[in-house]
């Protein structure tokens, strides 16, 4: 059995939100690149919605490998050929020209590929200090994002929505991707959990179809400070969303988005 949870919410058509007369209590805050984003009153929470995805493999401990053979392209991580790979791969304390290379465990041989949200009281060297793509439903936020005032931190907990199939997953803003990136790029897992199918972070392959409803919870982190299991990613996601008027109320925003 594959460890996560999912829950599948059904009738999303826009005749499913005119029976249930359900009103969207988030307003038009500012935009991103191409997508729209609405913030409600308190500024709890945020939501935006966007049919591009893209697959990340980080954190998890068989992502990269020197004979190019991990989950993922090492040419995705820099290496070789870019500066920037030690800020995906672990340096080897030792040579920090290079990646470090695992010496032991079931992936012996790999590389360790970092997420930007890690345990801090576990070392570098050891590989359940990050936040494994494979296992953890995660949303990458793209540098300028981040950056912006409002979007949160590194932990904080959202909830995404699958407006196609009905799936739906919590999450933990776990990774911070390129500066100019667009919304929409997510762990293996919360692919996975969005209906995805033999993900593929190589090429996409796999993903889940359709557009995603993501709401985000700000500052979320303070209170439920990382790290946290699976379990209570989506005990919490549940809460945050029971907060601020419950699922119905969220897609009813789809429709003006």
């Amino acid at each position: 059995m594959k460890n996560r949870l999912k829950t599948f919410l059904v009738c999303l058509s826009k005749p499913f939100f005119l029976v249930h007369a359900v009103e969207c209590d988030f307003d038009s805050w500012q935009n991103y690149q191409q997508e729209k984003l609405l913030l409600n009153s308190s500024k709890s929470a945020f939501i935006f919605q966007t049919e591009h995805k893209a697959i990340d493999a980080d954190g998890a401990p068989n992502a990269y490998h020197p004979d190019n053979t991990g989950l993922d392209n090492y040419l995705n991580a820099g290496y070789p050929n870019h500066s920037w790979w030690n800020s995906v791969l672990v340096q080897d304390p030792n040579d920090p020209t290079k990646p470090y290379i695992q010496e032991d465990g079931e992936f012996a041989g790999y590389f360790i590929s970092k997420t930007s949200l890690f345990d801090k009281n576990k070392d570098m060297l050891d590989v359940s200090r990050y936040v494994d793509a494979t296992k953890i439903p995660y949303l990458v936020f793209p540098g300028k994002f981040y950056s912006k005032k409002g979007t949160g931190r590194l932990g904080d907990i959202g909830m995404a929505f699958n407006l196609k199939s009905g799936e739906s997953s919590a999450f933990v803003v776990a990774d911070v991707g390129p500066s100019n990136a667009s919304l929409g790029e997510i762990s293996m897992a919360l692919a996975e959990n969005l209906g995805g199918t033999n993900v593929n972070p190589r090429n996409g392959a796999g993903s889940p179809k359709g557009n995603i409803l993501y709401v985000l919870f700000p500052y979320s982190s303070k209170k439920y400070p990382w790290p946290l299991d699976i379990e209570e990613i989506h005990s919490v996601g549940k809460e945050l969303v029971e907060s601020v008027g419950g699922a119905e109320s969220l897609l009813a925003c789809s429709a003006s988005m």
